[in-house]
């Protein structure tokens, strides 16, 4: 396997500036187990899932983590990875090669950090000048959505970003990227899955800067993620084990809840029922991988050469997934965070 198998061209118009709207107007495309993949819609979902099928989101909220400072005259951009506690955050710089522990980042009049420990990649430690809910409105008032490089927006940011990269089921406060798959979702689809007898639940998976990170490595098998917080809770995997034993699929509405539901069946005995499970994962599948809880896939079209394409490919099968994107750039669907989507059966 190398990272070149993962690549192929992508016209820059193909790639989405904003969601769909409505969000389950958004272009779907099936690739069953076995037959001919289909175009259809977001909003087909009902029809297309069976009663007793269970869909699984991301309850994470991205947090406006991008901040722009000044050291001394130097300007640095800051993007915020993880709460350690007492206004400590893991974070990311550009130009991190020229910070120094002891550095002072001023932001804003009324926010500033020093940088206690500098670790490898751009990793920084910043221990901010304030913590809990002084911290938190600071970072509404100054912070910026850390929309993906390849979405174009003036210095400062969009307003409509705010809720346009945001899930309807946004809640534990933590990601600097958005569970994008779960955007394509409404209140209104949500009751016609139900009267379908299609349900839902959640787990959080904090996404990280990392999904921004390109692989390096010719085999990709070598790359190494960074580490991103979640949680399986007991109530959580309790429905998750019933549903499969009365025959329903589970339904990852997104790679972040896939790797939330794989990494928790990886701490468990193997072969047994679903347990609780939180902590931190920096689970990479790969092809070969073997899925334990997930039955189908709702994702968005990812990036080539990108983990999430290589997790994508190990799911439903390589030339399955060249075959479906091929097919997609002819067809003109929108890809990437704002795009269109597509549903995927495991490969057997």
């Amino acid at each position: 396997m190398q990272l070149a198998d993962f690549g192929f061209d992508l016209p820059r118009d193909l790639i989405a500036d904003r969601p769909a709207e409505p969000r389950d107007s958004a272009r779907l495309l099936v690739i069953p187990a076995a037959g001919e993949l289909s175009d259809r819609h977001i909003a087909d979902l009902p029809e297309l899932l069976r009663p007793g099928d269970l869909l699984v989101f991301n309850d994470t909220k991205v947090i406006p983590a991008r901040l722009v400072g000044r050291r001394g005259q130097a300007t640095v951009e800051i993007t915020l990875a993880r709460d350690l506690g007492g206004g400590v955050w893991r974070s990311y710089a550009k130009g991190a090669r020229r910070l120094r522990p002891g550095d002072h980042i001023d932001f804003a009049a009324d926010l500033a950090a020093e940088v206690a420990v500098k670790g490898a990649e751009g990793e920084v430690t910043l221990r901010f000048d304030r913590e809990g809910a002084a911290f938190r409105e600071a970072l509404v008032r100054h912070g910026e959505m850390p929309l993906p490089p390849y979405i174009k927006r003036p210095r400062g940011g969009d307003a409509r970003d705010r809720a346009d990269y945001q899930t309807m089921f946004a809640k534990e406060e933590g990601a600097v990227a958005a569970p994008t798959a779960g955007l394509h979702f409404t209140p209104a689809l949500l009751d016609r899955l139900a009267a379908r007898r299609v349900d839902w639940l959640t787990v959080t998976l904090h996404v990280g800067p990392g999904t921004f990170l390109p692989v390096k490595t010719d085999d990709p098998r070598e790359h190494r993620m960074h580490a991103e917080w979640g949680v399986v809770t007991a109530a959580v995997a309790e429905r998750i084990n019933a549903a499969r034993g009365r025959g329903g699929r589970i339904v990852a509405v997104g790679t972040t809840s896939l790797r939330a539901l794989e990494s928790a069946a990886l701490r468990g005995p193997d072969g047994e029922a679903l347990q609780a499970a939180h902590g931190e994962t920096d689970l990479f599948v790969t092809p070969g991988f073997r899925f334990r809880v997930v039955d189908l896939l709702l994702t968005n079209f990812h990036l080539p050469k990108s983990t999430l394409l290589v997790l994508v490919a190990a799911f439903a099968g390589h030339a399955r997934i060249r075959a479906l994107y091929e097919h997609a750039i002819a067809e003109r669907y929108r890809f990437f965070s704002y795009g269109d989507a597509m549903l995927l059966a495991r490969e057997r």
